[in-house]
């Protein structure tokens, strides 16, 4: 093999032969991209190896990087996680090396009143502030800012949870409304960054097969589904405060069944997607002949593994009576949907880890005299982890003909090379709202679980249990 074919390794940055090569040189012409929280685990985890996807995928992309936090990092720390998360990424060795040569580490209290402010102020027009923190801190440090401390065109991209109900969601979006425009402000829904949830829509509207029969006129029910084997896994600080209910089923599955439901869309822009979306949400409400269920996992197995009882985790109190199990029916009371109960279950510690969002079609009106055999309703899938559609068919049967028996085509519908938070990323960096969440649809889904979180927080639903390992209570029926 010639040199110039050998394989080559990231090349740390302080290997860089070039002194002024590691000093942290700006592009002038490209965004500056600034990482709150730079040292946690969710920009080790996801945020920097989904900017590795989007520049393997988009090589040529220029960012000037920058990681701020209170740990007493320097320069070469940061760049040393830059560069192995990129990687990790699948960005090229030279791409990874070139991005973190270039990226500068920020010492940065945001809750410091005078230096907080004073750093925003000195960022560059157009940069974008990515809220790798708690929300709670996230609130508190904008409050600290006044439009006069913001560079122009700043963008802010902002993690879930919006706000822990309807009335901070509101006051949050009043802060963010005195700082910067909506079209500034992305929340960040990872769901959203999924290629397989918006397959949802190109099969929903490029297909005359479906889109004629998307309605209570031919769906009998929806099932969106969420299931993880993992347990807790360490979260308690923040999942014993949020539970299962709140983590997903109000940040995430509630955008899946709109995209499921709403109306079609003269085109996919950030102004039609969410106006459809959020006139859905607008006519969604609890289904009142189907009561919400919650519970909690006890001590199991998953996957051969011990998972201790859910209440003796470290970091949990028990008197929360959190969550790890959650499901509601919701009505969405609209012509179209009219009398279809969308169910919505999400929950940890199960047997297995299921990503689904399937409806179930009516019977036919009629069978002719003569056929055999159990005809089960259509049903058509979407595995929103696996990237598969799959759709349930009768057909007639190998050897009687008049014997009808299941038949399921199943096909790979794709995923994007680049993962949920490097599409999420990618849309921030280039100013396109597309995929965040905006104010208004927040809000909405606040308000659709609120009669839930009450209901529960009063004792009115009791909270059951179900073995790690398990596919939850028995007494909930099989979905």
């Amino acid at each position: 093999m010639s040199e110039a074919t050998q394989p080559t390794r990231p090349v740390a940055p302080s290997e860089q032969s070039d002194p002024g090569a590691v000093s942290g040189r700006e592009h002038t012409d490209a965004p500056t991209l600034v990482i709150l929280g730079a040292s946690g685990d969710l920009t080790s985890r996801l945020l920097l190896p989904g900017l590795g996807t989007l520049m393997a995928h988009e090589p040529d992309r220029r960012i000037n990087l920058v990681g701020a936090d209170r740990k007493e990092w320097g320069d070469e720390a940061w760049r040393e996680r830059v560069l192995e998360a990129m990687c990790r990424g699948g960005a090229r060795p030279e791409v990874a090396a070139g991005l973190a040569r270039d990226a500068r580490y920020q010492q940065l209290d945001v809750m410091d009143p005078e230096a907080w402010p004073a750093f925003v102020r000195s960022l560059a027009p157009d940069s974008v502030l990515y809220f790798a923190l708690p929300p709670a801190v996230t609130m508190a440090a904008c409050r600290l800012l006044t439009r006069a401390d913001l560079p122009a065109g700043l963008r802010l991209g902002l993690e879930k949870p919006f706000g822990n109900d309807l009335a901070s969601a509101q006051e949050f979006n009043r802060l963010l409304a005195d700082l910067v425009t909506e079209e500034q402000v992305f929340r960040v829904d990872h769901f959203l960054g999924k290629s397989t949830v918006l397959n949802i829509l190109g099969v929903r509207f490029a297909n005359r097969l479906f889109e004629p029969v998307w309605s209570a006129a031919d769906i009998e029910r929806v099932d969106i589904v969420f299931d993880e084997s993992l347990a807790l896994e360490g979260r308690a600080g923040y999942y014993d405060k949020a539970g299962a209910l709140i983590d997903m089923i109000q940040s995430h599955l509630l955008l899946v069944m709109a995209m499921l439901a709403m109306e079609e869309p003269n085109r996919i822009d950030h102004v039609e997607l969410r106006d459809l979306m959020m006139h859905v949400l607008r006519a969604t409400h609890c289904h009142p002949d189907h009561p919400s269920h919650r519970a909690r996992y006890t001590a199991g197995q998953v996957g051969g593994k011990d998972v201790p009882s859910y209440a003796d985790e470290p970091g949990v109190d028990p008197a929360r009576e959190t969550d790890t199990l959650a499901e509601v029916t919701l009505e969405i009371r609209s012509r179209r949907w009219a009398g279809v109960p969308f169910r919505l279950r999400s929950g940890k510690g199960l047997g297995d880890a299921r990503r689904l969002a399937i409806l179930y079609f009516r019977p036919v009106a009629h069978l002719p005299e003569g056929f055999t055999g159990e005809v089960n309703q259509n049903v058509l899938l979407f595995d929103l982890g696996e990237g598969s559609l799959g759709l349930r068919i009768a057909t007639n049967g190998e050897g009687d003909k008049l014997s009808l028996e299941e038949t399921v085509f199943d096909a790979q519908i794709g995923d994007s090379p680049v993962r949920p938070y490097g599409e999420i990323l990618s849309g921030i960096l280039d100013g396109n709202p597309l995929l965040s969440v905006r104010g208004d649809i927040a809000e909405e889904c606040w308000r659709i679980v609120a009669p839930i979180i009450d209901a529960w927080r009063a004792g009115e639903v009791p909270l059951d249990d179900y073995p790690a390992g398990t596919m939850g209570p028995l007494t909930w029926g099989v979905v």
